[in-house]
């Protein structure tokens, strides 16, 4: 332990490494399935039947704090945490952030991106590829000695430099044989603040950026938050390990996805 962050081994950051490369494949093979006319639940039971009948792993978002489903499904307005719906029916033009975990002997392994219905607006594009490259950013700033102060600010500056707004209510975490743990990873802040890295840290970055304000709501399902204004947002989300000479991305898609290649 470093300040109360897991320091992982070798060997203990072959199962993230495991874990999170299940959890990418997941959307990878979800991809094509994100169609107009599809709705979010049925994007949920094919994560679940992937999670479970293929891999042989455990969907580690059911029954999470009475989350109900396999994977969170956040549709245009939407921050984070939609439920999926038989009711929700995505249709052109849409945007949405699957995420996923799942379990592996015992190891987490989360990750989330966002997917175009259709052909997005201008604004929508532009949102969605500035959260991506906002959290480059951020993962480039990983290596020991650097702060989790240096991956916020690098996140906020590619936001504030496009006029978007950083959610600060949800922040990246850190990750292994618990789902949520030290440290917390927030998506703005002052280069050189917070906790300095050290090689075997493992957490994930997740920067959710809104086209309006950066308020938010949760809806009284208890789960779902949205934009207050009722703007776009977006999100995407890595599993880092710091490693000796930077970091390793734990969570690459495989074979790319399209304009949005791994690390």
């Amino acid at each position: 332990m470093a300040h109360g962050v897991p320091i992982k081994s070798a060997e203990e950051l072959e199962m993230s490494r495991r874990a999170g490369r299940l959890a990418a494949e997941v959307l990878a093979m979800v991809e094509p399935y994100v169609v107009p006319g599809v709705s979010t639940e049925t994007l949920d039971r094919i994560c679940h039947d992937h999670i479970v009948n293929v891999q042989g792993a455990i969907p580690a978002n059911v029954g999470y704090q009475g989350y109900p489903k396999t994977v969170l499904t956040s549709v245009n307005q939407v921050v984070c945490h939609g439920i999926p719906s038989a009711d929700k029916i995505l249709k052109k033009g849409d945007i949405v952030n699957i995420d996923v975990a799942v379990i592996k002997d015992g190891w987490f392994g989360d990750t989330s991106r966002m997917y175009f219905v259709g052909a997005p607006s201008v604004l929508a594009r532009r949102l969605v590829e500035t959260t991506y490259e906002a959290m480059l950013a951020g993962i480039r700033q990983v290596k020991p000695g650097a702060t989790l102060g240096d991956v916020g600010h690098a996140i906020q500056s590619v936001a504030h430099r496009e006029q978007f707004s950083v959610v600060r209510e949800y922040c990246g975490h850190g990750i292994g044989q618990i789902y949520h743990d030290e440290p917390q990873v927030l998506h703005y802040g002052q280069r050189g603040g917070g906790l300095r890295l050290e090689p075997g840290m493992v957490f994930t970055i997740e920067p959710m950026l809104n086209a309006g304000k950066r308020e938010t709501r949760q809806l009284p399902d208890g789960w779902t938050v949205v934009t207050k204004d009722r703007s776009l947002s977006a999100q995407w989300e890595h599993m880092v390990a710091v490693t000796s000479e930077g970091y390793e991305v734990l969570t690459p898609w495989p074979g790319g996805t399209g304009a949005y290649a791994p690390v």
